[in-house]
């Protein structure tokens, strides 16, 4: 079976750096190109961030096309769980790999354009605020003709937000954008909290993907032991939940989650809700639904992928 072309958009970020690397050395994932974008750290810091994992991962094979660096109407926000570079304090080599000259919103017009004329559909991996998907729909509408489907991390429903009472964190930093992606038509996989809260990465799981991820087993041992939160009263253990990992193994596994269609509405003019995202679970408004959200997750099923995955970095020596 083919491999899938994806676009991974992110602002790495602890999780996303675990998810890129598991993107990495998935097969099945035909990485076309790396979006980051301002979000856990300003622009320089996500880009930056972006091309060391690439090296580390052994992928300088991939590009890299600067995003954003401001959301669309709000004052930038940055991420709080990230230390002070955005990877958990860990200092990486300064990456000798460069960006792309070609910025994000370019790159996806161009590449989305390509694939609506050849049918081979790409699919939008979203991990960070949706600010360059937002720009590149806004300049080239028709590009979403060349979108398999959005499969995105961010929201929160049922669940309280991560960032205010209401709001988690990537739809908070560019609610503006998130309203244009949800209103675009386009088939949306939503992994909100509510979903990501049901996988936490605890202590015990951490010594485990040291145990077995070779040459990447100490920069992923420090990440992972960054981000345990040490809040039991929220999630039930020690550890931290793995946000945008899920959006990897969507991909690989979609038998692993359940999903319920629902119209998706995002809150950009209230100062107290601003970011919030509200589901119609029971067609209120009348409207269509615009999104699959992920209700239900096969939490150790979802930690075994991704042990198998990052494993897969202990066969594969150093760095290419």
């Amino acid at each position: 079976m083919p491999a899938t072309p994806i676009i991974i958009d992110c602002d790495p970020g602890i999780d996303d750096a675990i998810a890129l690397l598991t993107a990495f050395v998935s097969p099945e994932l035909d990485i076309l190109g790396i979006t980051p974008v301002a979000g856990n750290q300003p622009l320089p810091g996500t880009l930056r961030n972006a091309l060391q994992i690439c090296e580390l991962g052994g992928r300088s094979d991939i590009p890299v096309h600067p995003g954003c660096d401001r959301p669309l109407l709000r004052a930038p926000l940055h991420g709080q769980f990230h230390g002070r570079n955005g990877l958990g304090n860990t200092e990486l080599p300064p990456p000798a790999k460069s960006a792309e000259e070609t910025g994000a919103a370019q790159f996806l017009i161009d590449t989305l354009t390509h694939a609506a004329g050849t049918g081979r559909r790409v699919t939008l991996c979203c991990l960070a605020p949706l600010t360059n998907i937002a720009v590149a729909l806004r300049i080239r509408p028709a590009i979403a003709a060349g979108i398999a489907r959005i499969v995105m991390m961010g929201g929160a429903y049922r669940e309280p937000g991560n960032r205010t009472m209401t709001s988690e964190f990537n739809v908070l930093a560019d609610p503006h954008a998130a309203h244009i992606v949800f209103s675009s038509g386009i088939p949306i996989v939503a992994l909100a909290l509510d979903a990501t809260h049901q996988v936490i990465l605890r202590p015990e799981h951490v010594a485990d993907f040291v145990a077995t991820s070779g040459r990447i087993s100490e920069v992923l041992g420090a990440l992972m032991a960054f981000w345990d939160r040490n809040q039991p009263e929220r999630y039930g253990s020690r550890g931290g939940p793995l946000h945008d990992p899920l959006v990897i193994a969507w991909l690989l596994a979609p038998e692993l989650f359940e999903t319920r269609r629902a119209r998706v509405f995002v809150e950009t003019a209230s100062e107290l809700c601003m970011g919030q995202t509200i589901a119609d679970w029971y067609n209120k408004s009348g409207l269509e639904p615009n999104a699959d959200i992920v209700t239900r997750v096969d939490a150790p099923g979802v930690i075994g992928l991704l042990r198998d995955r990052l494993s897969r970095y202990a066969a594969r020596g150093t760095a290419a």
